[in-house]
């Protein structure tokens, strides 16, 4: 017989490699798709004739629009279930990141860095949200800190 103890473990360690993983990866790539403006920056400031005063307002633009829509995400996420808003944002994500690659100046930057930060407000609390609903607070706050390690990962 097993010992609710020993399924206990069980249960929580095969979660932990099943969902850990994928979204460490989710995270390490929007940390990392935050700050890509940094690298672009190397060419497309003389590419598209960026100043660096423009590039700081481009650079900036994200953040703004992710604070301003933080909020009304985790509204909606509520609403409509966590699953299915990670796969609004990975899709929304998804695609204005790769239409970003398209832009011909500064003010399309502008706008698509506006709308790439509204696409992903919200992921790291709907992750957080999505992490409750499988592991009882005794294992969140090491599945947590694991999610976390994304942060370092992307940095390397």
């Amino acid at each position: 017989m097993f010992d609710k103890a020993t399924v206990e473990k069980t249960t929580m360690k095969k979660l932990t490699w099943r969902i850990v993983p994928y979204i460490l990866f989710l995270y390490v790539i929007a940390m990392m798709d935050r700050v890509n403006i940094g690298f672009a920056a190397l060419t497309m400031n003389a590419d598209l004739g960026i100043s660096s005063k423009v590039y700081g307002m481009l650079a900036g633009i994200f953040f703004i629009s992710y604070f301003l829509f933080e909020v009304p995400s985790n509204i909606l996420m509520h609403r409509v279930g966590a699953r299915k808003w990670i796969a609004r944002i990975l899709v929304s994500w998804g695609l204005v990141t790769m239409v970003i690659g398209l832009a011909q100046n500064a003010t399309h930057v502008g706008i698509l860095r506006a709308l790439l930060g509204m696409s992903e407000a919200g992921f790291y609390p709907c992750i957080i949200l999505y992490l409750t609903f499988f592991f009882p607070s005794r294992y969140l706050a090491r599945t947590i800190s694991m999610f976390m390690v994304a942060q370092g990962l992307a940095n390397i």
